[in-house]
């Protein structure tokens, strides 16, 4: 028998304030993912994809983060594994490939270059809703009428992990 040594990975895209209800979800995001054994992918350059991985990384997480530039930042980058591509935007590409599903945080044009390529390849999007931005939209007004992908939204940590768990990405034990 074949044991799985991948773990769930999910993409945090977006960004928000801080201060802002949006941004504190976006570190509870982080915390929950940890918590359900989930690998976040962040860019972090953005403050609520940041918190998202500062959170999950004090919570003893596993943060994968791809960054634009081609140098690595500096070590208090919160991140376990740093993949500096060196590819500018094209690293969007990358952020909506690396997750078995895509957590959409307010966002602006990155965020929809992100969620747009996520759709097209099929992956799973978790709009969070009620706090403003972009993502609030995303629900009514998907990237085209393909249906390509489901598109779950959220409004709490409660209802993230039902979409989660929903998607099959939670590892019974957790």
């Amino acid at each position: 028998m074949t044991t799985s040594h991948r773990r769930p990975q999910v993409c945090v895209l977006g960004s928000a304030e801080p201060d802002s209800a949006a941004y504190e979800l976006a570190g509870a995001a982080g915390a929950l993912l940890t918590k359900l054994g989930i690998t976040v992918v962040s860019g972090c350059g953005s403050p609520a994809t940041r918190v998202a991985a500062e959170r999950a990384i004090e919570a003893g997480g596993m943060v994968v983060s791809i960054i634009p530039p081609g140098q690595m930042p500096a070590p208090e980058w919160p991140a376990n594994v740093v993949i500096p591509c060196g590819m500018g935007d094209a690293r969007n590409l990358l952020m909506a490939l690396a997750g078995d599903a895509c957590i959409v945080i307010g966002g602006r044009a990155g965020t929809i270059s992100e969620v747009c390529l996520a759709w097209l390849h099929k992956r799973p999007l978790l709009p969070l809703v009620g706090c403003g931005g972009w993502s609030d939209g995303l629900p009514s007004n998907p990237p085209d009428e393909r249906q390509n992908s489901p598109i779950l939204p959220w409004g709490s940590v409660v209802e993230l992990e039902q979409q989660l768990r929903a998607l099959g990405l939670v590892q019974a034990h957790a």
